[in-house]
């Protein structure tokens, strides 16, 4: 059986629209200035000193990147997202509100997540993922044993992980996965608390298309045991 950290193919589009001149800017002179260094990697090597740890997978277009940036300047946000017009878009807001607490990385998160020193991060953030809703393509979904093993890794002990789904398939095939293991615990006591999105989980604009088109929202929260 393949391990599900050596399928590291990225699937869907890479790019969208055309840029314009503004965004192809932000491209050539910001990105360089905020990209994820290669190497291993600490707080100290990301910012310059020691401070707490995010990372967000996938972060589309930056909407709750860098609103939890803007949330806690005293902590660093890693950013990864291999869509192009997704990175500029969280560039455009990283420029807007002057933020220099956010690193990005554009392509596979799991590179990144990699070299990060074992229990570093504060939360990680897993909002909105490809939902790959057909049976025979599960083994692409983030959240299996694969992925989650690593994330358990380099959460600190009373770390959090977020998930977001608005894909009914995706959640039950995550309430089926986090199920099975035990270095996770499940924060629920009751509906409310995956139904109702909490004050300091920032809404995404993937998110708020669900909402408009009736789609129901989960909100899972976990912390690492």
């Amino acid at each position: 059986m393949n391990d599900p950290l050596s399928i590291r193919r990225l699937y869907g589009r890479a790019k969208g629209h055309k840029l314009r001149a503004g965004q192809e800017e932000l491209l050539a002179d910001l990105l360089p200035r905020v990209s994820v260094p290669d190497g291993p990697l600490d707080a100290r090597t990301l910012f310059g000193n020691d401070r707490p740890l995010e990372f967000e997978i996938g972060f589309g277009a930056g909407e709750h990147l860098a609103a939890q940036a803007e949330a806690r300047p005293e902590h660093g946000i890693i950013g990864c997202e291999p869509f192009l017009n997704g990175v500029v878009g969280a560039l455009a807001k990283i420029d807007d509100r002057e933020l220099d607490n956010v690193r990005l990385h554009m392509g596979d998160a799991l590179d990144v997540l990699e070299r990060l020193p074992d229990a570093s991060l504060e939360r990680l953030y897993l909002l909105h993922p490809d939902p790959w809703p057909k049976a025979r393509h599960a083994k692409r979904r983030m959240m299996n044993h694969g992925p989650l093993d690593l994330i358990a890794a380099k959460l600190k002990p009373g770390g959090e992980f977020r998930l977001g789904t608005d894909d009914p398939t995706y959640c039950r095939w995550s309430c089926m996965v986090m199920n099975q293991r035990r270095d996770f615990a499940w924060q629920a006591h009751s509906a409310a608390d995956f139904l109702t999105r909490p004050a300091n989980w920032p809404e995404t604009r993937y998110e708020a298309k669900a909402r408009r088109k009736g789609h129901e929202v989960w909100y899972f929260c976990y912390l690492r045991n």
